[in-house]
């Protein structure tokens, strides 16, 4: 067997030839960098807070989706946001988002109990039975809904009269589900949210809506911190209602490539 070949010379990388780097790859503190301000808050409460409250004179709601580093005191961390956000005096413009999975169903009911009093909205993301047992025991409670689950049109028939965010997929097959599910919730009775970026998605969207009669007030779309700002710009100016969704939090960079590569 002959001798192995030799490495590539120095900076000879996938970056160096123009090409992608999986974000596995990329040193999560280079992440930070580039995305904080930008399309994260930060990692702190305080950034979170901060930020939201510099958008809502833009018109706009906010989605805080928080992600507390691994090994973090998750529980702790979203309850000194909930606490932040209340002395904020921004609660009724603001939906936390809180992972069920990863807190636990103890944690996780004991956090959207202290929200709901505080009269702040929540969200709930995770596997569809956690989050599904929160919901009925909370119903002003949104789950969110990821459209590429194959349950997910089953879940949005099951919440069409509650409160669902739709978060849009990737892939044909994601984006006829999306349709699907958007199909369900604009002609069910309750206060839905669609998380979609794609303007194919964005605009069909509206047209459903429009068929269904719905009022601005009765449904919202929900966008990404810094991403596709002229979009978001457009529908707040068409008199829409957006939410924003502003990721923070020590993992919040990580966690936004990952979904970002999803998407794409």
């Amino acid at each position: 067997m002959g001798a192995p070949l030799p490495a590539p010379p120095t900076g000879h990388t996938r970056a160096h030839y123009g090409l992608p780097v999986p974000a596995s790859l990329v040193p999560v503190r280079t992440l930070d960098r580039a995305l904080t301000g930008r399309c994260v808050a930060g990692p702190t409460v305080d950034d979170a807070v901060r930020t939201a409250a510099g958008l809502l004179p833009n018109g706009v709601r906010i989605a805080l989706e928080h992600v507390p580093g691994p090994g973090r005191d998750a529980a702790a961390e979203f309850a000194e946001l909930i606490a932040a956000v209340r002395d904020a005096g921004i609660v009724a413009a603001c939906e936390l988002t809180l992972p069920v999975d990863r807190l636990g169903p103890a944690d996780a009911r004991h956090l959207l109990a202290t929200a709901t009093a505080d009269g702040l909205g929540v969200a709930l993301t995770g596997s569809s039975e956690s989050v599904l047992a929160l919901a009925d025991a909370v119903p002003a409670a949104r789950i969110v809904v990821p459209a590429g689950r194959p349950d997910a049109e089953a879940v949005c028939r099951a919440s069409a009269d509650g409160r669902v965010r739709l978060a849009a997929g990737r892939g044909a097959a994601a984006d006829l589900a999306f349709v699907r599910c958007v199909n369900v919730l604009m002609a069910g009775g309750g206060h839905h949210a669609v998380a979609a970026g794609d303007p194919r998605l964005v605009a069909i969207t509206g047209e459903r809506a429009a068929w269904n009669d719905r009022s601005p007030d009765s449904w919202e779309y929900v966008m990404s911190y810094g991403i596709r700002t002229a979009q978001l710009r457009r529908l707040v100016a068409a008199g829409c209602t957006v939410r924003v969704a502003v990721p923070s939090g020590p993992g919040a960079a990580a966690a936004l490539v990952r979904r970002l590569a999803v998407r794409s």
